[in-house]
């Protein structure tokens, strides 16, 4: 008498399980490992519009410490061209990676829900020195006396991470778990259903829907983190950053609805294909033609 309701039970909590399942794997394995989570931040360094923040930000930062006068309008300016140089160098990428281990934790706290509304930032202290080194070797005034501080360039604001900041600490704590255990309610309720070619059908199509919703939630996060961003921090590279943190994400989500919606299309023309052939196989032969020899006369 349970066997129906309990089929649908464990089906539908497998079926909510998987967005969640995507979600705690990326924020386990890719956010709160320190190493993929270099591993991922590192192509930035090749964006246009992170390296365009960066030139910025240091180079007001130099800009505030040195006064040349009538010459403060030329010299800014060679200092943007120098740092921007540099960040097209092997050295700025190693500086780059360098930046994001150590702004890890910061990234951390702001996804956990720990940071009280603080910045992500990173600190861009290496890449300073560097540039202080280049611009008093091409021999520019009072580069010597640039004092190295801890220049920082601000990613995106705690306060502004959406969907994403709440119980994200479970979510890295469960881990693997929620994705196994949605296998094993699928399965289980796979098992016990009377009918279960349509328990496989609900079940894909549920999970298509699950990583539908996780798409869709990956794209209102994004906008509810960059809407309302302050003016110093640069949109285009905070949108580069969102876009490379959630990128396997998405892939996740849409991989999903792909697969569901593929099992689903399948087990249903299967069934379809097993139902002609069993009618053909069952429907009563035709009767051969009698041959009429008529009757012998007498």
């Amino acid at each position: 008498m349970l066997r129906r309701p309990l089929s649908a039970l464990l089906l539908v909590l497998a079926c909510v399980l998987v967005p969640l399942g995507a979600l705690s794997t990326w924020a386990k394995y890719e956010i709160q490992d320190a190493d993929q989570y270099v591993a991922t931040m590192a192509p930035l360094a090749s964006d246009s519009a992170v390296r365009g923040a960066v030139a910025d930000a240091v180079t007001d930062g130099v800009m505030k410490e040195i006064d040349v006068g009538p010459l403060q309008g030329t010299v800014e300016s060679f200092v943007r061209d120098a740092v921007r140089s540099f960040t097209g160098t092997a050295a700025f990428k190693t500086a780059w990676k360098s930046a994001n281990r150590e702004a890890h934790a910061a990234v951390q706290d702001a996804l956990t829900d720990q940071a009280d509304g603080g910045a992500v930032t990173i600190d861009l202290a290496p890449i300073t020195q560097q540039v202080k080194k280049q611009l008093a070797d091409d021999g520019v005034p009072f580069a010597n006396r640039i004092p190295v501080e801890h220049t920082e360039v601000t990613l995106m604001q705690s306060s502004d991470l959406g969907p994403f900041g709440k119980g994200f600490h479970m979510l890295q704590v469960a881990g693997l778990w929620l994705p196994v255990a949605a296998v094993l309610l699928a399965v289980a309720g796979i098992f016990l259903a009377v009918r279960r070619r349509r328990a496989i059908i609900c079940t894909a199509l549920g999970a298509a829907l699950g990583g539908a919703v996780l798409a869709v939630a990956i794209a209102v996060g994004r906008g509810l983190t960059l809407d309302d961003l302050p003016k110093d921090v640069s949109r285009p590279a905070a949108e580069a950053v969102y876009d490379a943190l959630t990128s396997s994400l998405s892939v996740a989500a849409w991989v999903i609805l792909g697969v569901g919606i593929a099992v689903a299309l399948a087990t249903w023309l299967l069934g379809r294909r097993g139902a002609s052939a069993t009618q053909a196989s069952s429907a009563p032969a035709s009767s051969a033609p009698v041959e009429n020899t008529g009757a012998s006369g007498v």
